[in-house]
């Protein structure tokens, strides 16, 4: 196991670890909660669990069928990996912070951030009925 107290983003195996579930050291909370709530990270985490699909999904070149069939064979695994990925991404990346000791809420911020005018012309608008 990598630890890595000096440095703020973790490296090799120390990353490949993080990305399917080990907890990083106190000393990067400060990265985990940009990579769990910052920018982009709906994708970064689509991304991360794409791999594994992507590896279950080979077996199924090797199968002595035409395409179509191996095509029918594999597609359910993706269509079910892009609904559950979506529909859970936000939980499981709720529960990775509460996991570092970091708060769960930070995913909400960036959007209450980003559509600030619309939650003050919605509290405008509706809130005083």
């Amino acid at each position: 196991m990598q630890t890595s107290t000096t440095s703020d983003r973790p490296r090799g195996l120390q990353y490949i670890r993080y990305c399917y579930g080990a907890r990083m050291p106190k000393s990067m909370n400060e990265w985990v909660a940009n990579d769990l709530a910052g920018p982009h990270a709906t994708l970064r985490m689509v991304v991360r669990w794409a791999i594994p699909v992507l590896m279950l999904m080979l077996p199924f070149l090797l199968v002595p069928a035409p395409w179509d069939v191996r095509i029918t064979m594999a597609l359910p695994i993706p269509i079910a990996y892009v609904f559950f990925t979506l529909a859970l991404n936000r939980v499981y990346r709720r529960h990775r912070l509460e996991q570092h000791g970091l708060d769960p809420d930070l995913i909400d911020k960036r959007e209450k951030e980003r559509n600030a005018d619309l939650y003050d012309e919605y509290h405008r608008k509706y809130r005083g009925r």
